[in-house]
């Protein structure tokens, strides 16, 4: 995943964009100037999206400009619908860059101004402008971020158990052994449940060991095409992702047998972690978030650090010292040529957006004059830091970078399947056959 290449992260100083600015209608470019109230929806939902609306409260606050956040659970498979339905919201968050693609297909999402294009160009890396790019033209700024790839645990059970993190993945299977012969109980929490989206914390899974084990050069031609899911370094991945998700003997802890996967809501795991029921789960770091809401063994709030209640390891590569960083992130699209829209989409491109946002806890951003040590544990500073470092060698979510046909459709619903027992070369060649849809 050759020589490798880099993604490089920038490290930049983001000035604050003033905001002045009073409510106005679809008409503002010919003089109306009612109040209204700009709709923005996505598919963040639950304690997200309520600190999210609290982020947009404080534009309200300086601007007076109302804005109302809705979360779908099945944003991604309604966004489409509505947009070609002649229902769409002023400002739409799209979590892939494929989905990107259909949506500007579309021919309603409105081209950001100049304005959020030279921030976007000024305080992300020329790779997160390209995400939101479709055929060289920008349509959307990168929003908040995520790093993938880890391992959720309890530093105080590896202690009793006298286990540590391990070093490759080979370390970790040992591991998972190790802690089943100990404890007599599966090591491993999975949940795919994600209403429409159903099947993506598996293809999270395939993507790390696609980066692990075939390299960026591998990732990145399979992220164009070039590479088939029915080619070998796609096999072998899901071969290995195998060795933990497929063995019964290693999950489901906490919720029942290999196939209560698909019933189990990907965020419910982080319960199971934070009261000891769950020795490991594989998550990236906006699981922190969901520990905010749940309580350890003993009824408290569980506390993120390295000798708390949960910590996280980025996944191990194929041999020691090897780091490789899968990242994801949000994408701010438009339907609306409303000035006060634009104004909107501006202020997301702002560290004051950023910070709003990491301070309220459970997140992080990429924005480069964002202050990491606002985020709410130390483990999501370390995190943002990653994403902010020039050297981190990062991919984005392979899914989220297909066609909306793979990534959002045959893959996720490939990775159900997977789980229910159909054989792994059935479900690459069904997966393959959505390029055709």
């Amino acid at each position: 995943m050759g020589k490798p290449k880099r993604m490089l992260i920038p490290l930049a100083v983001v000035g604050i964009v003033g905001l002045a600015l009073t409510g106005c209608t679809d008409s503002a470019s010919t003089g109306g100037s009612s109040s209204r109230t700009i709709q923005v929806s996505g598919g963040i939902t639950g304690d997200e999206a309520t600190k999210l609306q609290q982020t947009f409260d404080k534009f309200t606050k300086e601007t007076g400009t109302k804005v109302k956040y809705t979360g779908d659970k099945g944003f991604e498979g309604n966004i489409v619908t509505k947009v070609s339905g002649g229902s769409a919201p002023d400002i739409a968050i799209v979590p892939q860059p494929g989905l990107l693609k259909t949506l500007v297909g579309t021919d309603d999402v409105v081209k950001p101004s100049s304005t959020v294009e030279s921030n976007v160009e000024k305080y992300w890396s020329s790779s997160w402008k390209g995400y939101g790019s479709i055929d060289g033209t920008f349509y959307a700024a990168p929003m908040l971020a995520n790093v993938k790839g880890y391992v959720w645990y309890s530093p105080a059970q590896f202690k009793e158990w006298g286990v540590s993190v391990p070093k490759t993945y080979a370390d970790l299977l040992s591991l998972t052994k190790t802690i089943r012969d100990k404890t007599g109980q599966a090591p491993w929490c999975a949940g795919f449940a994600s209403g429409d989206a159903s099947g993506w914390p598996g293809t999270d899974w395939i993507e790390d060991l696609v980066l692990r084990q075939a390299g960026p050069d591998t990732y990145d031609d399979w992220v164009s095409g070039k590479v088939k899911f029915t080619d070998q370094p796609i096999a072998d991945a899901f071969d290995s992702v195998g060795k933990i998700l497929l063995d019964p003997d290693y999950v489901n802890a906490g919720f029942g047998d290999v196939k209560s996967i698909n019933s189990t809501a990907f965020a419910d795991v982080a319960a199971k972690v934070a009261d000891g029921s769950c020795a490991m789960t594989h998550q990236a770091s906006f699981l922190s978030s969901n520990f905010l809401t749940v309580k350890n063994k003993d009824g408290k709030t569980p506390t993120i650090a390295p000798d708390g209640d949960v910590y996280a390891f980025l996944l191990p590569g194929v041999t020691e010292g090897s780091s490789s960083v899968e990242a994801g992130g949000e994408f701010v699209a438009s339907f609306s040529k409303d000035a006060s829209v634009q104004k909107l989409q501006e202020w997301m491109t702002t560290p004051e957006f950023a910070d709003t946002r990491v301070k309220l806890g459970g997140v992080i951003s990429a924005n480069n004059g964002a202050d990491a040590s606002l985020a709410s544990s130390q483990f999501l500073t370390d995190a943002m830091k990653t994403l902010q470092d020039k050297d981190t060698v990062s991919r984005f979510d392979a899914s989220d970078l297909m066609p909306a046909t793979v990534g959002s459709g045959s893959f996720w619903k490939g990775m159900v399947n997977w789980v229910d027992g159909t054989p792994t070369e059935q479900v690459l060649s069904a997966i393959q056959a959505g390029y055709n849809n």
